[in-house]
């Protein structure tokens, strides 16, 4: 079988791992669904994901305990349902420590421990990671798998830690806040970031975290604010690369005819967020950690 014959049955895989999330899914069972073997789907799963299948089992079982447990089902309950089998298996996959001890970011996050957390929000699944710094991506996306690969891409070279449940962690704090801002019942999070970007990046980054909520500016408007006037074109690009969607506001950048424009997300998704910031009396300002 071709080394692309593998990667699309890998990629089918995952996608499987999803809709099956809460059954045993050992590898061999994993292994003969993919048609190929246990040392190639550990392998090619990896390079493609950054997590093993195991780790990908654990994240969505995990993002539907919490939302479970948010809807006011009963614990127990939910925890069988999500396919944990009892109590002390959740357990087993808490991390107390979320804190870490890192070097300096690195081309590809070299050796960089990320943890991320899943959660289903009013404009679609969510992924958000974070290093020891800050938050560093925040995507929505379709599929738990898709949003996993995506993190992956970026950083290529991490370490990815799927967060558990647990209520001190930071990152799930994070997340949590995030969701209720989207929900429309609480305000924008004022998150501690962690991006890496060109000088001309990180300037565009800047101004827009200083926009006011509902506040919503044309790209030559951002390029004439940071005194690039030309530079509209490129201050397009920048927002194309914003990893943190929400918590830097490239959605309220648009077209000069006041249409919505391009969104790294989807348009429709973006006038979802302005749709929610027109009808919201919250602050909105970022104080942000731009490195």
């Amino acid at each position: 079988m071709s080394k692309n014959a593998v990667k699309q049955r890998v990629i089918a895989l995952a996608d499987y791992i999803e809709r099956h999330a809460e059954q045993s899914l050992d590898l061999q069972h994993l292994a003969a669904e993919a048609a190929v073997s246990p040392f190639h789907l550990q392998r090619t799963f990896r390079q493609l994901f950054g997590v093993s299948p195991k780790q990908l089992q654990n994240a969505v079982r995990l993002q539907r305990l919490k939302q479970a447990l948010r809807h006011g089902t009963e614990i127990s309950r939910a925890i069988y349902d999500a396919g944990f089998g009892s109590v002390s298996r959740v357990y087993e996959q808490l991390d107390q420590q979320f804190g870490m001890t890192l070097t300096e970011y690195k081309t590809g996050a070299a050796a960089l421990p990320i943890h991320f957390a899943l959660r289903q929000t009013k404009p679609g699944l969510l992924l958000m990671a974070a290093t020891e710094r800050g938050v560093c991506f925040v995507h929505f996306g379709d599929s738990a798998a898709a949003l996993i690969q995506a993190l992956h891409q970026e950083f290529p070279n991490a370490e990815l830690l799927p967060t558990p449940e647990h209520a001190r962690s930071d990152l799930d704090l994070w997340i949590d806040a995030l969701e209720q801002h989207l929900a429309g019942s609480g305000p924008k999070p004022d998150l501690p970031l962690h991006l890496t970007g060109s000088a001309f990046q990180l300037t565009v980054w800047r101004f827009l975290s200083t926009l006011k909520a509902g506040e919503t500016l044309s790209y030559a408007d951002v390029a004439k604010g940071i005194a690039k006037p030309t530079a509209y074109r490129a201050v397009a690009n920048a927002c194309g690369a914003n990893n943190v969607a929400v918590l830097i506001p490239c959605h309220r950048v648009l077209r000069g005819d006041g249409t919505p424009g391009g969104y790294r997300w989807g348009v429709a998704r973006k006038q979802q967020l302005l749709d929610l910031e027109a009808g919201s009396n919250s602050s909105f300002n970022v104080a942000a950690k731009i490195k």
